[in-house]
């Protein structure tokens, strides 16, 4: 775990450093693994001679490992030493352990040239987390160095197990049963583990706590072996620690000779026959009933895959549809009809198709939709320069605005509850009624026209803001003084050079609030003029309603 999470680290954190390792590992693989069959042989072969019972195992190092070396050495990938890495696993008692070791030692050194200042010694004076082992690079086959670690079979178990293993051979078991449960307890953590990447992390310590640290029950198969499980297990559960296979197709018990359901709860002591059958397959309410991660692992990679599957059948399902109907099936169409289901992914969308809740007629419904707003663009484009339909006087001018990627002049109104103004950022939305409404970004109704009708949305951009007069209402408040209204009407008729249509003050225990209607051309005049009414002593706050 803590190689994976260096490795993850590094892709996330230099993810082209990491790409680069990672393609020239996959170059070398073949290779590696040839060098690494060639070296295990030579070793293989004078160990044996020499009548020890040994294992060899071959990898490629880790590569973060790798990486550190590289900055740690300040050299590229090809001149890292020792890329890869030999285990030699020997059988040992206790008496010989040492000696063994550090015979296989010179017997690899015989073969090949050492390095002295890369050895490592972990056996006299093992680490401080109990690791035990003899490290060495050598010079192998093909004069590349190659990194070998000799440990007993107890030495690599600690090295695997960790601390549990350690304290196992230290303080040693009374009984052979303790070594079983010992056994037992490492190979459920390890199921556990290797099931993981189907749960979250808060299901996998709750699968942890309830697998290792609850109560237990002892059931019987028809052979009399015994199983294992948690309290509140199944006979479903039973099922799936006999075999995954067994788990898919359960289809009922015999419990003590009686049928029972899957969801039968078991009882120590309880003799559990499985009924199963071809037609069986997992469902969503299993998921219910079962205590065990393995059972819920594995009857969720079923429900994964058959959702895959169907995911793929109604993809080729809105394919063929979409081509009778001559549409593009492309990610924009597609995201265009999942907004219009109003569904938050497109695999709902496929799904939706290949379960019968869309159909032929949800599809029509969607192209019509489409007609709809085609026509009404198209009835723009017929009217340059005028639409008595769509047209709000005073507003409406074709050159001021386009729409759309091919930048088109079209009718539009602005809408209502929003004050747009020339340089503020805008979006056109189709309306069925009313034609293309003009809206800012910063509108309160944008968030929601986007989210549920995003198919009707335009993009629009100004481009003649100068020529345009826009109404714009302020409000400014400050400290009430004499010959406050004449500064502020100075900035704004005189510096500024604004039509000023409006303007009421209210002064209150030296307060006073005043709203101001303004005729603006752009946002940028408004901004400086914002800029200077701040500037007036007294001003404390200037906004736009």
């Amino acid at each position: 775990m803590k190689s994976e999470l260096e490795d993850l680290s590094l892709k996330y954190n230099n993810p082209e450093i990491y790409s680069e390792i990672t393609e020239k590992l996959a170059l070398a693989k073949e290779n590696r693994e040839k060098y690494v069959e060639e070296f295990k042989k030579e070793v293989s072969e004078r160990l044996l001679e020499e009548g020890l019972n040994i294992t060899i195992k071959g990898r490629a190092k880790a590569i973060s490992s790798i990486y550190r070396k590289m900055l740690k050495q300040g050299v590229p990938f090809e001149e890292v030493f020792d890329n890869y890495a030999i285990r030699i696993i020997y059988k040992s008692d206790a008496k010989n352990e040492k000696f063994l070791a550090w015979k296989i030692y010179s017997i690899v050194t015989d073969l090949y040239h050492s390095n002295p200042l890369r050895m490592r010694d972990w056996i006299t004076r093992p680490r401080s987390t109990a690791y035990e082992s003899l490290h060495l690079t050598v010079l192998g086959p093909d004069k590349k160095w190659i990194e070998v670690q000799i440990r007993s079979e107890r030495m690599d178990e600690i090295a695997e197990k960790g601390v549990a293993a350690h304290y196992r051979y230290k303080e040693g078991f009374k009984n052979n049963s303790d070594d079983q449960n010992f056994e037992r307890w490492v190979g459920e953590i390890r199921e556990v583990l290797e099931q993981q990447q189907n749960l979250s992390t808060t299901e996998l310590l709750d699968n942890i706590k309830l697998n290792l640290y609850s109560k237990e029950v002892f059931v019987f198969t028809p052979k009399g072996e015994i199983k294992i499980l948690p309290v509140g297990s199944t006979a479903l559960d039973f099922a799936f620690s006999v075999h995954s296979d067994l788990g898919n197709k359960c289809l009922g018990a015999k419990i003590n000779g009686k049928l029972v359901p899957i969801s039968h709860v078991l009882q120590n002591g309880d003799q559990v026959d499985i009924l199963s059958s071809q037609n069986q397959k997992p469902k969503m309410d299993w998921l219910e009933f079962v205590v065990t991660s393995k059972a819920k692992s594995k009857i969720k990679t079923y429900l994964n895959s058959q959702k895959s599957s169907a995911v793929t059948e109604g993809k080729e399902m809105l394919q063929r549809k979409l081509r009778h109907a001559k549409l593009p099936f492309n990610d924009e169409e597609i995201n265009k009809m999942q907004k219009f289901f109003n569904l938050k992914t497109s695999q709902e969308l496929f799904l939706g198709f290949q379960e019968g809740n869309l159909d032929t007629g949800d599809l029509r419904r969607y192209i019509e939709s489409k007609n709809v707003f085609n026509n009404l663009i198209n009835r723009f484009r017929k009217s340059p320069t005028k639409n008595e339909v769509f047209e709000d006087h005073g507003q409406s001018n074709l050159d001021l605005i386009v729409f759309g990627k091919d930048e088109e002049k079209l009718n539009y109104t602005f809408a209502k509850c929003c004050n747009v103004i020339p340089g503020d950022k805008i979006f056109g939305f189709i309306t069925i009624s009313e034609g293309i409404k003009v809206h800012s970004d910063n509108c309160p109704n944008a968030i929601n026209l986007r989210a549920q009708y995003d198919y009707r949305v335009m993009p629009a951009k100004w481009v003649n803001e100068e020529s345009f007069k826009n109404r714009v209402k302020i409000e400014i408040e400050g400290l009430d003084r004499l010959g406050m209204i004449n500064d502020i009407t100075q900035v704004i008729s005189n510096s500024m050079a604004m039509d000023m249509k409006s303007m009421t003050i209210s002064s209150n225990n030296g307060l006073f609030t005043g709203a101001i209607n303004l005729e603006v051309r752009n946002r940028s005049q408004l901004e400086e003029t914002f800029k200077k009414l701040k500037n007036i002593n007294g001003v404390s706050r200037v906004k736009r309603l």
